[in-house]
């Protein structure tokens, strides 16, 4: 994440958690959040990897406050999108012109970054597992960083930590070390660390891997109120069952490439899904839930 840094705007005399996107101040109280670029435009981006396409000229966009499922087979490209999205991975220059923006911008300072998009991943979560308590790994989200240091922690940013534990119902959590934690309370602390910085979004990758069923529906609770609290869901998936209820676009990705995007209930049929993996299946929709059987 170190090269999203750019001298845009004096962030040094700002503590953390008062930094950030100015300029959407500005533009909503001028024009309305509808006058807002996308929050995620893609126009002919390729990502090549060990000389193969992994996103073959993958274009789409994502508006501020909607709530959408990216959703793909292993190998579709899912990964490749979160982390090209995180500069992990750079789009290829091709012949053709590409366009990778967030919020309008190709350069981000992290700061303003982070106050826009939080992003929950399997790999940050791995990397927090260690003998670190929830609440030192949630305090560690206005650093950037992973635990606790040289840093200085303001009594504005337990007070934030705090209310965020007691908001998403994990207050328990908060001494438990990382690496004594299930998959799904772990899972939890990270959506925690995501929020310290109040984004407009959160960006989930695979967000339901190791949960069991338990697990699984205490997730689904915790988005919804996380969705109903003001905040825009972006699911990258390729389980039917981590779409919930308030998303209202899918997005199909299929060897790199856009599959299909439109309406939920228009995309989540059973011939769209037995074409996007290959393999036939009926789908059925229960209480806003779409199952496959």
């Amino acid at each position: 994440m170190a090269d999203l840094l750019c001298s845009a705007r004096p962030y040094k005399n700002k503590r953390p958690e008062e930094r950030g996107l100015d300029f959407i101040v500005v533009c909503a109280i001028i024009g309305g959040m509808k006058n807002l670029p996308p929050l995620l435009e893609f126009d002919n981006v390729s990502v090549v990897l060990k000389d193969r396409k992994v996103l073959d000229s993958l274009s789409l966009k994502i508006g501020v406050g909607e709530n959408v499922a990216i959703l793909g087979p292993n190998g579709s490209g899912k990964s490749t999108l979160i982390k090209t999205i995180t500069r992990q991975y750079y789009p290829y220059p091709g012949k053709a012109p590409s366009v990778f923006k967030i919020f309008g911008e190709e350069r981000w300072n992290i700061f303003d970054l982070r106050s826009l998009l939080g992003i929950v991943s399997d790999d940050l979560q791995q990397l927090c597992r260690q003998e670190i308590s929830g609440e030192e790994i949630i305090l560690s989200g206005f650093f950037s960083g992973i635990g606790l240091y040289k840093q200085k922690v303001t009594p504005e940013m337990k007070k934030k930590t705090r209310e965020i534990l007691d908001f998403l119902g994990i207050t328990r959590l908060a001494g438990k070390y990382m690496n004594e934690m299930s998959s799904g309370e772990a899972r939890r602390i990270m959506i925690a660390r995501a929020l310290v910085h109040d984004p407009k979004a959160l960006l989930l990758d695979e967000p339901t891997n190791s949960l069991d069923l338990g697990a699984l529906r205490k997730f689904q609770a915790m988005l919804g109120k996380i969705e109903r609290s003001g905040k825009s869901i972006i699911l990258v998936t390729h389980r039917l069952l981590d779409i919930i209820p308030r998303i209202s676009r899918v997005i199909l990705l299929k060897n790199g490439k856009l599959f299909m995007d439109g309406k939920k209930g228009a995309v989540l049929t059973s011939r769209n899904i037995s074409a996007l993996f290959d393999t036939p299946v009926r789908i059925r929709e229960i209480k806003g839930y779409y199952y496959v059987g």
